[in-house]
């Protein structure tokens, strides 16, 4: 699947376009935006949200774990020389320790976490 980008309607908004979806991106007033979508860094934070909560809901029913639901937070921003996710994971339902435990487990293998915990390489091309 490609993704594509091209210019909104304001000054630095940005249009996504993945397959037949659309989401808009921008950023703050202060920065020349008018906070009309998210900012890049917040939607790569809700890719490893919603992966997140996807991997551990697919496992959880597969597992028959009693889970009603799992909410996930980022908090994520530039720490020194690296870019910091921080992830809190919020089971909600009749679950054992153990079973939180390995669901925490299966989260930290969710595609999205496995791709950022990884090598990435990134190719540019201009024309």
């Amino acid at each position: 699947m490609e993704v594509t980008t091209h210019r909104g309607t304001g000054p630095l908004q940005q249009v996504i376009e993945i397959g037949p979806h659309r989401i808009l991106t921008d950023v703050a007033p202060q920065f020349g935006g008018e906070a009309s979508g998210p900012e890049p860094h917040d939607i790569l934070a809700a890719a490893l949200a919603a992966c997140t909560t996807l991997t551990v809901n697919l496992y959880a029913k597969r597992k028959g774990y009693a889970l009603d639901e799992v909410r996930v937070g980022i908090r994520h921003g530039q720490e020194g020389a690296a870019y910091a996710l921080h992830r809190t994971i919020h089971y909600i339902g009749q679950l054992s320790d153990d079973e939180k435990a390995r669901l925490t487990e299966v989260a930290n293998k969710c595609p999205v976490h496995k791709t950022l915990s990884g090598q990435i390489n990134i190719t540019t091309e201009a024309n």
